[in-house]
């Protein structure tokens, strides 16, 4: 019998925010999930931001591949998606929550719906519910937390709750409260603390949702392939009461850099520590953000703060992930699916003097928590060091399903790996960071034991021994005792790069 597969996932959160693994963070629910199946310990992104990793995660490819490079463009709707495989064996598909397929700017040639003030235009999306990239159905929200980017189908939710002044607790122009997007929760007067009542917060919305999909799933005996996609704990840094309480800022362990630690790093990660760094230099024709581009230094008592809401965001989350397998399990459903959990990347609160997502390729940055559970296949209570990529649910999806993969897609199956099979089936991860044309575009490989990144067009990079170094403060590049490691390893990156070519057909005659 072919497997359901439901996916739950987070937005920017650190690898290591799971109660199970001795985090501070609260988790019941996810730790029940890893209990019940398999934690993997080095599982990456292949993109340290949000639109080209969640691509990655529907089509099976990089980002270099499907096209969608960087934040700010979009997935092509000509793209294949598993989606499409799954809809072609019968399965019903889903995503409630956040895509982030596209951007938010529509243009003539680059249209976007998930783009202001398409957004806040409730009456197309009560019409609009899919398709969208291999989704029947598709029930959208792009704002994280009281961002303006508010309305689509969970302002439609909200409305019918009843919640009729929704707009007064998110920002204008998508609300009317006059400002956002305070990346200290301790400059907000709230002080982190949400007005939002909890149960018309998007989580609630998710779990209700989804919950309702299973369902009708359930009813009408149908296999599913369903994505729960959570917003959080992606800054503003806001969570309802009680949740911006629940951890105490002056009991908060908040992770520094070392001094001197950036002295041998590239020039922008030193750029970073400083009051009024000039990253002029870094900027290309198009005059876009450039995301970590900015000075990083910050107050450790603020920065406490943010992070206790950070974590309350997490366990607010992890409540309703736990009503979401409750669900599963009522309707009879938990035996015969495979429920993964993980996020799109990670995120930097302190970690090396930073406090924002940039081309800084760190275990902080890349590597992600990730859970994977299927009763009888998935052996429970295993932690699994395996090297793990999010390029390789699609196809490891459709292994378990017993559905053939496009020959397009470029991860790799995972599926003896997370059945116990075989030690591993993959020996790297590869992560792409192509933020601008050519000043920020990096490639960083990792081994089971080393890491390496390069920079296009630059005589600078990083290596890392994650054995004796795995706090990533030593930087090995200029080395002269590494020298000949770094030559094996950038071989191995060309050699990775080489490996991922996409071929979509066989070779079928000689000429």
């Amino acid at each position: 019998m072919r497997p359901n597969i439901l996916l739950i996932t987070s937005d920017q959160q650190h690898w290591n925010t799971l109660g199970i693994q001795g985090s501070p963070v609260k988790t019941p629910n996810l730790d029940r999930l890893a209990a019940q199946g398999t934690r993997f310990t080095r599982a990456y992104c292949p993109n340290p931001t949000c639109t080209p990793t969640r691509a990655s995660m529907i089509t099976g490819q990089y980002p270099s591949q499907h096209g969608a490079w960087s934040l700010g463009t979009k997935l092509p709707e000509s793209a294949h998606t598993v989606g499409e495989d799954f809809q072609a064996a019968g399965y019903k598909t889903t995503l409630i929550g956040k895509a982030h397929f596209q951007q938010l700017r529509h243009s003539g040639a680059y249209p976007s719906l998930e783009s202001n003030p398409l957004m806040q235009d409730l009456d197309f999306w009560r019409d609009f519910t899919g398709p969208f990239y291999g989704f029947q159905r598709a029930e959208l929200a792009r704002n994280h937390t009281d961002e303006f980017h508010v309305g689509q189908h969970y302002g439609l939710w909200m409305e019918k709750k009843g919640f009729k002044d929704w707009r007064s607790h998110f920002a204008a122009p998508g609300g009317t409260k006059a400002r956002s997007g305070y990346l200290s929760s301790a400059d907000d007067p709230t002080g982190g603390s949400w007005s939002i009542p909890e149960e018309c917060h998007y989580d609630a919305w998710i779990a209700e949702r989804v919950g309702e999909c299973l369902g009708e799933h359930a009813a009408n005996a149908e296999p599913f392939f369903l994505w729960a996609s959570f917003p959080d704990p992606h800054p503003p840094y806001l969570v309802p009461k009680p949740w911006d309480t629940m951890y105490d800022p002056d009991e908060i362990e908040v992770p520094e850099g070392r001094p001197g630690e950036h002295e041998k790093n590239p020039p922008h990660h030193r750029l970073t520590q400083t009051a009024k760094p000039d990253f002029r230099p870094w900027q290309e024709k198009d005059g876009h953000a450039m995301h970590g581009f900015n000075s990083h230094l910050h107050d450790k008592k603020k920065l406490a703060k943010d992070i206790a809401v950070y974590y309350g965001m997490i366990s607010l989350m992890d409540k309703y992930i736990g009503k979401i397998l409750d669900r599963l399990e009522a309707l009879g459903l938990a035996e015969n699916t495979l429920v993964v959990f993980t996020t799109d990347h990670g995120h930097f609160y302190g970690h090396h003097g930073l406090i924002a997502k940039g081309p800084f390729h760190y275990e902080d940055m890349i590597r992600v928590p990730f859970l994977a559970r299927l009763p009888g296949r998935i052996p429970a209570g295993v932690v699994n060091p395996a090297i793990q990529s999010l390029v390789d649910l699609p196809q490891t999806f459709l292994d378990f399903c017993g559905l053939a993969a496009p020959r397009t897609m470029t991860g790799v199956s995972q599926k003896e790996t997370w059945c116990g099979e075989r030690p591993f089936s993959r020996r790297h991860a590869l992560v792409e960071n192509h933020h601008q044309p050519t000043t920020i575009h990096v490639k960083t490989l990792v081994t089971d034991r080393h890491k390496i990144t390069a920079y296009y067009n630059q005589p600078y990079g990083e290596l890392f021994d994650l054995e004796k170094d795995p706090g990533e403060f030593e930087n090995l590049w200029d080395d002269p005792a590494s020298q000949a490691l770094k030559g094996e390893l950038l071989l191995s990156l060309v050699h990775a790069e080489m490996g991922k070519e996409p071929m979509w057909m066989p070779r079928v005659w000689g000429a």
